[in-house]
């Protein structure tokens, strides 16, 4: 019953916040120099394994088997959404996002189809990181975190939270499921995200522009703003990974550029350059991976 109220408490919260936080702290980037030392770890690590082991997962899995791994990553999540747009104060967008959860994992036998969203129920991805900011919480500084990518300090305490409350993440930990099975899902979530990021083409992205770092830590920001105020369309990057959600350099890339074709990275926690959860080695979200070529 107590808990019960608590929950209540804080979805009453939720709708009284109006103004969400800001990233001014952020977008000074005051820790520049750690995080660019760090980005250029996480792009090494991408470089050296991260980028090769997916190729490898690429080479030998069909398209079709790919986007059914993702749509299952994808469905997993949606529990953490269901929680988040709640207490987000947004009742819809959890309803739809729990009968999104149960018609995927049904009619599209474990989430590997995605008939909800043929049905008219979009994803409304929702991290903890992003309850924060509607809650008023302002970003903090900017962080690259070491194979995470691409953050705020707000956005690593709901990434932390994720890890105890994320209902997914949860039974990873808790439901007795075999040795080596939940240690294998995130290998698998992480390589997915990487995946996804090649398919947006943020490799290439990254690697012309002029200083990457910049690039990337403003197409986050720009991501994260757009998911905070709901305005992410279906660019929305699918919930997979934790990072929460994370691997957002996807439709940032594309405002940055104008949106005259840029690279739209799909949603990664991993860093392309450094994506989720939920990332991956390639400076960037998520998953968030930082690609490099």
């Amino acid at each position: 019953m107590r808990a019960s109220s608590s929950v209540l408490a804080l979805v009453l919260l939720a709708g009284c916040a109006t103004v969400p936080g800001t990233d001014r702290l952020a977008e000074k980037d005051p820790l520049e120099g750690f995080n660019r030392a760090m980005w250029g770890v996480n792009r090494g690590v991408d470089k050296v394994v991260l980028k090769p082991v997916t190729k490898v997962y690429r080479a030998v899995t069909p398209k079709p088997a790919r986007r059914g791994i993702s749509n299952v990553f994808a469905n997993l999540s949606e529990p953490w959404s269901f929680i988040n747009n709640l207490l987000q104060g947004k009742p819809k967008r959890a309803v739809e996002t729990l009968a999104r959860f149960i018609i995927n994992t049904t009619v599209g036998v474990g989430g590997l189809g995605d008939p909800a969203t043929k049905m008219g129920l979009k994803a409304a991805p929702e991290d903890f990181g992003q309850t924060l900011a509607v809650w008023g919480v302002n970003g903090g500084p900017y962080l690259v975190l070491p194979l995470l990518g691409p953050a705020t300090l707000r956005d690593g305490v709901g990434m932390g939270v994720a890890q105890l409350a994320d209902p997914y993440r949860v039974c990873l930990r808790e439901c007795g499921l075999p040795k080596g099975l939940p240690t294998g899902m995130n290998v698998g979530q992480i390589i997915d995200a990487r995946s996804q990021l090649i398919d947006s083409g943020a490799d290439g992205f990254l690697d012309a522009s002029a200083d990457s770092y910049a690039t990337a830590r403003s197409a986050y920001l720009q991501r994260r703003r757009a998911a905070i105020t709901d305005d992410a369309g279906d660019s929305a990057a699918p919930a997979g990974g934790g990072s929460s959600g994370d691997a957002d350099l996807d439709a940032a890339l594309k405002e940055i550029n104008g949106d005259q074709g840029a690279a739209t990275p799909p949603a990664p926690t991993l860093a392309p350059d450094q994506p989720a959860a939920q990332q991956p080695a390639t400076g960037t979200p998520e998953p968030s991976t930082q690609p490099q070529q």
